[in-house]
């Protein structure tokens, strides 16, 4: 039996990779991102590759060429993304999955990624930016993923520590964050010296 974690987000761009290349490197795990677009720009496995070059990464089930939402670029691509089409990765080691984009990103004309999120019954972890803006989009994402009962092991908060944007997502939600990363300029060389994370929600 497969385990470990599904890292989605409250946005695009708010670390989703960083946290994920952390959390495989933290735990010596595997990587899967089910769904990859934009690949002409290059893949997030490379990242993963970069930090942990030993990690096993498994491919991606669909490799979608535009940089857009899943449902529109499979379309651009005359590929029909079903949830069917899923199936964890077998390992023995903890499994790191890198959703794309938020938890309401559709991946065809019926699915959202929470749908995914549901068929793979993995708990989550949910990457939020530290600053203005996250509470609501952090609340947001959260309320989404507890309305289908989904486990939330925690937040991660990507960006300048922020404690006061801390403070109120974690009061107002009763989600603890479980790691801060702070801003990391260079990012290769940073998570590799960065401390691992030491908690292992599975």
């Amino acid at each position: 039996m497969t385990i470990g974690v599904f890292v989605t987000g409250t946005d695009t761009d708010v670390g989703k990779t960083v946290v994920s290349a952390w959390l495989v490197k933290s735990w010596n795990g595997d990587y899967w991102k089910p769904i990859q677009s934009g690949v002409k720009n290059g893949l997030d496995a490379d990242l993963i590759r970069c930090v942990t070059p030993n990690a096993v990464i498994h491919s991606s089930s669909f490799l979608l060429n535009a940089s857009l939402s899943p449902h529109l670029a499979a379309k651009l691509d005359n590929i029909n993304i079903k949830l069917e089409d899923f199936n964890l990765p077998q390992t023995i080691r903890p499994l790191v999955v890198e959703g794309i984009g938020g938890v309401l990103v559709p991946i065809n004309e019926s699915n959202l990624t929470i749908d995914l999120i549901n068929h793979l019954k993995l708990p989550t972890i949910v990457v939020a930016k530290s600053g203005l803006g996250t509470i609501n989009h952090t609340l947001l994402t959260i309320k989404a993923l507890q309305f289908r009962k989904i486990k939330i092991v925690g937040i991660i908060m990507s960006g300048q520590v922020n404690d006061e944007n801390r403070q109120a997502i974690e009061h107002f939600s009763g989600i603890s964050v479980i790691a801060q990363l702070p801003q990391l300029n260079v990012v290769v060389n940073d998570l590799i010296q960065y401390p691992p994370l030491i908690l292992r929600p599975f």
